[in-house]
């Protein structure tokens, strides 16, 4: 008997083995994505501005220009072959910084523009092996965890490797991401193992199907009012998230903990852990519209938590770590969803044959748009306004429109 037929069988192994290996591929990823984040590439600039704003533009921009890309690619991708996608998305990045290691300062910029192009569909094709299951909420949670831990992760073997090896700020990347390589042959492999969806799962969450350009307007147009707010709550979620996830450097120095590489992982952990645990509970919920209102609270304390939190901080009634754990949690209570079961939800409540790919590209695209636009308001209207003073600026916005938005989608 094949694994794949073994796992069948087992559907406990099965969402054990989903979240392992999802999880394992994702955080791979992240190996090629996050670790130049943690240089400061201090006293460099470009035409005016700090070289790492230009590099996190760069590749912002060309994760941006992938998920819109992804709208048509994912929604439409068949299920052979994924393997073999991911692994090219993902060599294509790690060519793309040995480019960043080898070229002068301006062409930098432009391979860390193709180190983010083809990175942004990876998720998605990662998603599809889990989806349209009674287990998607665990798996899916295993997996949103990845994005938690593995940013935090990345960056300290990035900023150890820098001071213990002796690796310069611009090859870095590169070092970091070859020490995954192996584990991502391997884990993407055995991902390709899942056996789809049974008969149970179709009939509790509806079957996933790929979707044409005509399917693909008619799905927005049935949805569009709540589809509309929901991706206005997802571009706030993700401007914040990128905020804090790039310039977690700058922060925790400012903060006072410039010497402590091991903070952008044990920080993490406990936000990790506390979001794995809620949105996997959610599997719990068998009544589909219930579990789908109960995501919109999610994503509504989460926008609580950090408004409230930052609220606390600035009055000096909260340390600065336990601040930045429960802003983050916050922050990745209302993001994970987003990823992992909101629109899982919204296609099993309504029965409404097509996939997460669609709506999930749709909203990652716009959310990402976003981001490089608050980037660029920042080193441009903003330049004078530290990042810590920006990011608290940033959580009181969240705080108050996250809160409006979500609950005008619920409506």
């Amino acid at each position: 008997m094949t694994l794949t037929n073994k796992l069948s069988k087992k559907p406990t192994y099965l969402a054990l083995y989903g979240i392992i290996f999802s999880f394992l591929t994702y955080s791979s990823m992240y190996a090629f994505r996050k670790p130049f984040a943690v240089a400061t590439f201090e006293g460099v600039e470009l035409a005016g501005m700090s070289i790492k704003v230009w590099f996190i533009i760069a590749q912002m921009v060309g994760y941006t220009l992938s998920k819109f890309i992804g709208i048509k690619v994912i929604s439409e991708m068949k299920h052979s072959n994924r393997t073999f996608s991911i692994l090219i998305m993902i060599g294509i990045a790690g060519l793309a910084l040995i480019g960043f290691g080898f070229a002068p300062i301006p062409y930098k910029v432009v391979f860390l523009f193709l180190n983010g192009l083809p990175l942004g569909m990876v998720w998605g094709v990662v998603f599809s092996y889990l989806e349209g299951r009674k287990n998607t909420e665990l798996m899916g949670a295993g997996l949103a965890v990845s994005f938690i831990f593995s940013s935090g992760f990345v960056k300290s073997i990035g900023m150890y490797i820098m001071l213990n090896w002796g690796v310069s700020e611009y090859w870095m990347p590169f070092v970091t991401a070859a020490l995954f390589i192996p584990l991502l042959v391997i884990s993407a492999s055995m991902l390709n193992k899942l056996p789809p969806p049974s008969k149970e799962d179709i009939s509790q969450r509806t079957q996933r199907t790929s979707m044409t350009r005509k399917e693909r307007m008619a799905f927005f147009k049935q949805f569009s009012m709540g589809l509309i707010l929901l991706i206005a709550v997802y571009i706030l979620l993700t401007a914040f998230r990128d905020l804090r996830d790039n310039f977690a450097a700058e922060i925790w120095a400012q903060l006072g903990y410039s010497d402590s590489p091991e903070l952008f992982t044990l920080t993490e952990v406990p936000i990790s852990l506390g979001v794995l645990v809620l949105v996997g509970l959610v599997m719990l919920i068998k009544n589909n519209m219930k579990a789908f209102m109960v995501n919109h609270l999610m994503i509504l304390v989460g926008a609580l938590t950090v408004g409230i939190s930052t609220l606390l901080f600035t009055n000096q009634l909260m340390s600065p770590v336990l601040w930045m754990v429960l802003s983050g949690f916050g922050l990745y209570l209302g993001y994970v969803p987003f990823n992992a079961i909101l629109f899982e939800r919204l296609i099993a409540t309504f029965k409404y044959a097509s996939n997460i790919g669609f709506a999930m590209y749709l909203a990652d695209s716009f959310g990402y748009l976003g981001s490089v636009g608050v980037m660029l308001f920042k080193d441009f209207a903003k330049k004078d306004v530290s990042w810590l003073n920006f990011f608290i600026s940033g959580s009181f916005v969240l705080g108050a429109a996250g809160v409006l938005l979500t609950f005008g989608s619920g409506i």
